[in-house]
């Protein structure tokens, strides 16, 4: 363990870990420690950059509170969390293909009957949500949970709303017999992740847009399938190649139809112009065994 080489010092940490009793932890540790080294010897990393980083780490943890987790932030507008889903998601075309979770989603959201107003009374253009809920055989799925929650119409979810102390433009549905579940709300809109910590500085150091484009969640689970967590995109928001945390897939990017008042499949539901999403929703078995 003394006089160890750049090259050397690699195998002597790791041999350190020899004695880790969960091999998965070993294998994981081992790997960390050999992309880490390589990554040091690859840029040859300046003491200054190591404290740079160190400090850049530091802040970013102090910046983290019960409703900010400024490191998930990092995790990911660096790829890695959607790297994560993408690994452990892995299904066929058919189904509904995963997405982030993203920091909003709340346990303590209200029940909601099916078509149901959820929107809190917030202003924004209304919006009818219809869904359905199939195996990969495209039966239905009744009695599965449904958890929805968006931005309203300035990009704020309802804790960020000024004097908004109620849950608003989030709900859980139980689909019906048919499979089917459908809400109203209002029209969600694009919104900045949060710039004024170290991931804004990273993201302003690299010239990349806060912007993520305009989405409504969706966390669907019923007994025998795999849970989906999924979001559903306008296929018209000018944020979707720019998204900074990689959760845009061209099969969640949807038409979000427009009507006047009199007019759609919604007309005489509301005295003005409207939007009507539709959306159906294909879940996968859990593995065999």
């Amino acid at each position: 363990m003394r006089d160890l080489t750049s090259d050397g010092i690699t195998p002597a940490v790791i041999s350190t870990m020899r004695e880790t009793k969960d091999p998965r932890l070993a294998e994981i540790l081992g790997s960390l420690v050999r992309h880490l080294h390589d990554f040091v010897r690859d840029v040859e990393l300046t003491e200054d950059e190591w404290a740079a980083g160190v400090d850049f780490l530091t802040r970013t943890g102090h910046t983290c509170t019960p409703t900010r987790q400024e490191f998930i932030l990092l995790s990911d507008v660096l790829g890695v969390t959607m790297l994560v889903d993408a690994l452990g998601n892995r299904r066929p075309a058919k189904a509904t293909q995963n997405s982030v979770l993203g920091p909003y989603f709340r346990e303590d959201r209200p029940r909601h009957a099916d078509g149901a107003d959820i929107s809190g009374g917030l202003p924004g253009t209304p919006l009818f949500f219809e869904g359905e809920v199939v195996d990969r055989d495209g039966a239905p799925v009744p009695a599965a949970a449904v958890d929805v929650w968006h931005s309203d119409a300035d990009g704020h979810y309802d804790m960020e709303v000024s004097g908004r102390t109620g849950p608003a433009m989030r709900a859980l549905l139980r689909t019906d017999e048919s499979g089917h579940f459908g809400f109203r709300s209002i029209r969600p809109s694009s919104y900045p992740i949060p710039g004024d910590g170290p991931v804004g500085e990273l993201m302003s150091a690299t010239d990349r847009s806060l912007m993520r484009p305009a989405h409504v969640h969706l966390l669907i689970e019923a007994p025998g399938f795999q849970r989906v967590t999924t979001m559903l995109f306008p296929a018209d928001d000018p944020y979707l190649d720019t998204d900074p945390v990689f959760g845009v897939k061209e099969s969640l990017v949807e038409p979000y139809e427009t009507y006047a008042a009199d007019a759609g499949p919604c007309h005489g539901l509301t005295e003005v112009p409207y939007t009507l999403l539709r959306r159906t929703f294909v879940l996968e078995p859990l593995p065999a065994g």
